[in-house]
This record gives C-alpha cells, sequence and structure tokens, in this order.
C-alpha cells in the first residue's frame, strides 16, 4: 500500500508545477504549519533580523543618534589593518577556541558514557555534581578565593608554606597567567547542556543493537563506540558541537568576571570584549557590527568543519 501510494503522488507531483505542488503541501499540513508559526515568528524577529540587520549596518558610520553614513568596506579594513587590538582579541579567541572547544567537547562525552555505565540512582547523583558547575553562580567566587593576589589566597598560602615563593602572585592581574587560568575555569564549567544531550542520547540507544553487533563481529567496547554508539548519537553530538562552538568562541564572562574588563595588557581580550567595547561602551554601532559580522562568520565556518567531521562517524 505504501508503495501505491508513494507511486500516486509521484504521478500528482508531475502534473503540477512546483510552486503549485507546494502550496498544495501547505494547504494539506496548514494545522502543522500553524502550530509552528508563533516560533517562526519570534525566531526571525530576534534572530534572523539582528543578523541581517548587523551585516546591513556594518557597512555604515552609525553611532545609535544620526543617521547612518555609509562608508562600504572601510570598517572591516580598519579591524584587519589598523586595529591592533583586534588582532590581539582574534589571536586570543583562536588559542581559546581550539583548547577549550574540543578539549570541553571531548570530555562532556567521556564523562557522559562514563556516566551512562552506572546504575539509575548513582548516575542522577554523579551527573548533578558534574552539571552543578555550569548552573553554579558563585563559580568566580570560588576561583577568585582560590587565586586571591594577597597571601590569603589559598593557592598563595599553599605556596608560601611550601617555600616556592616569597611574595603573593597577583594571579589575575599577570598577564602570564591570565588565559591559563581562564581556560582552566571554562573548562570546569564546561559540562553543560551537551553534557546533559549526550547522556540522553547514549539513554536513547536500543541495547539489541550491542547484541546484533556482537553477532556482526564488534569485539570490543571501542569499535560499539565507533560502529554503534557514535553513528546513533548523531543529533546529539551535531547539537554538542555547535554548543560547544558557541561557548568557545563566545566566551567573555569568564575573563570579565576574574581579570576585569578589559584584561591586563589585553592578555585574555577576545573578539567578544571588543564587540562590548565598541558596541557597549564606545556606541560605534557600526564597527561593532562589523566585529559581530566576523565572529559570525568565523562560528559558521567551524561550525561546517565539525558538521563535515561528523558526518565521517562510524564509516
Amino acid at each position: 500500500m505504501s508503495n501505491n501510494t508513494a507511486e500516486k503522488k509521484a504521478v500528482a507531483r508531475k502534473d503540477l508545477t512546483y510552486r503549485q505542488w507546494i502550496w498544495k503541501e501547505m494547504k494539506r499540513n496548514r494545522v502543522a504549519y500553524l502550530m509552528i508559526l508563533p516560533y517562526v515568528l519570534i525566531f526571525t524577529i530576534f534572530t534572523v533580523a539582528p543578523v541581517v540587520l548587523s551585516i546591513f549596518i556594518s557597512f555604515t558610520d552609525f553611532n545609535m543618534l544620526q543617521m547612518p553614513n555609509v562608508v562600504w568596506l572601510n570598517n572591516y579594513i580598519n579591524l584587519f589593518f589598523a586595529d591592533d587590538i583586534f588582532l590581539i582579541a582574534l589571536k586570543n579567541t583562536f588559542v581559546f577556541a581550539v583548547i577549550v572547544g574540543p578539549v570541553s567537547y571531548l570530555l562532556s562525552f567521556l564523562v557522559a558514557w562514563f556516566i551512562n555505565e552506572l546504575s539509575p540512582r548513582i548516575r542522577a547523583i554523579v551527573t548533578l555534581i558534574f552539571y552543578a558547575p555550569s548552573i553554579s553562580g558563585q563559580v568566580y567566587l570560588i576561583w577568585g578565593v582560590f587565586f586571591s593576589a594577597d597571601s590569603y589566597g589559598w593557592f598563595n598560602a599553599t605556596l608560601f608554606e611550601l617555600g616556592f615563593i616569597s611574595k603573593p602572585i597577583a594571579w589575575f592581574q599577570d598577564a602570564n597567567y591570565v588565559m591559563p587560568l581562564c581556560i582552566i575555569v571554562a573548562l570546569w564549567t564546561s559540562l553543560g547542556t551537551s553534557f546533559l544531550a549526550f547522556i540522553a542520547g547514549l539513554q536513547g540507544i536500543d541495547r539489541a543493537q550491542y547484541e546484533a553487533g556482537a553477532v556482526d563481529g564488534v569485539r570490543n567496547r571501542w569499535q560499539e563506540l565507533w560502529y554503534i554508539t557514535l553513528p546513533n548519537m548523531r543529533p546529539q553530538l551535531m547539537f554538542g558541537a555547535i554548543m560547544a562552538i558557541t561557548g568557545s568562541f563566545g566566551f567573555g564572562g569568564v575573563v570579565t568576571a576574574l581579570c576585569g574588563f578589559p584584561s591586563v595588557d589585553y592578555a585574555a581580550h577576545t573578539i567578544m570584549h571588543h564587540l562590548e567595547d565598541y558596541g557597549g561602551q564606545r556606541y560605534e554601532i557600526g564597527y561593532s557590527s562589523a566585529i559581530a559580522v566576523v565572529l559570525f562568520a568565523i562560528m559558521i565556518s567551524a561550525n561546517s568543519i565539525v558538521k563535515k567531521m561528523l558526518s565521517k562517524v562510524g564509516n
């Protein structure tokens, strides 16, 4: 019956133009379209429209008080050839993204894989323990106490007792320590939404597939992971990748909370900080829009690369 129905639909479609067929399908599924209409409107107004508007404004000199003045590519030329701070921010952002993005992604999956092997009660407790740092509002306060600049900071006090230092180290005011410490804090708080998605994906895999895999020649846990687990988790893996990319390229709150704004010698100054500087403090909206467009292009490119890599999983 299903083959006959498909053939009838194919024949009916041949008699219509593409637009007529689309309109017919939309009328047939009008209830579904009405159900998703509120989301489409909200997404368009608050996501699509701002992105498109930012692209247009990035070609102007706009300060929110006067009418935009079109300057074409001047903002982008100044960004890459006249703005030394932006180049520092670009380098810091890539350093942070290359380290935190992949490591947090792999860490989230490996921890989720480990937790999935536990009993349900223990699993719930351990999940909460690992997830708590990503939702705790006191994370930066804790790390501030650990690395306080005076001798009462736990790390300084420990080094004093061991005789490694003779005076306190101002950890978050020293350009040599700012970036490594911010990376550590970011990794510590990285087990967030993607971590929960991985656990849900692991829970949703049918155990019968592992039994069938054993019959077909799967001999160890690594083969199970590559040929069964990962292919079944492609949606969760893609979601986790998007979250990791967004978090690694869009970080800034970690540095601002721990090091202030701007960080010492711009040691941890990122594109997000540069965007906040020109958009939120100087109100150079055209220039800040150009910064946002560059960041958007980088994130889209990274997302495309990761998508191609994930398509090879299990092949």
